[in-house]
């Protein structure tokens, strides 16, 4: 609840008991509220960034062992292509389709 809609529900609640407070007194009870329910208030930005697109390092490892898997099925299959220069090789064989995804695995960490 943000709190000039607390401020003013404060006020009117106080009118209905009776007991009309003023703007000050209720601005001083809606802070001691908020901080008793351990409400925090959160500025939200208009308008969001734009997010900036990542660029993908080319691993030159990876491109050159594509390049020569996809050679080597030419010689084997019936067609093949590289879907992605550095991940996928798509590919028939025996009337199938197939595709050959690469995957550089990370050096485990040392403990």
């Amino acid at each position: 609840m943000d709190k000039e809609k607390l401020i003013l529900s404060i006020m009117k609640e106080a009118e209905q008991d009776g007991e009309p407070i003023s703007r000050e007194e209720a601005e001083e009870m809606a802070e001691m509220e908020i901080k008793a329910k351990g409400i925090t208030e959160y500025a939200q930005a208009k308008e969001k960034k734009p997010r900036k697109k990542r660029e993908v390092k080319k691993d030159a490892k990876k491109i050159a062992l594509i390049l020569r898997l996809h050679d080597f099925l030419e010689q084997i299959t019936d067609e093949s292509q590289i879907v992605n220069e550095q991940r996928e090789i798509e590919f028939s064989l025996y009337g199938e389709s197939y595709s050959l995804t690469l995957t550089k695995h990370r050096k485990a960490k040392e403990k």
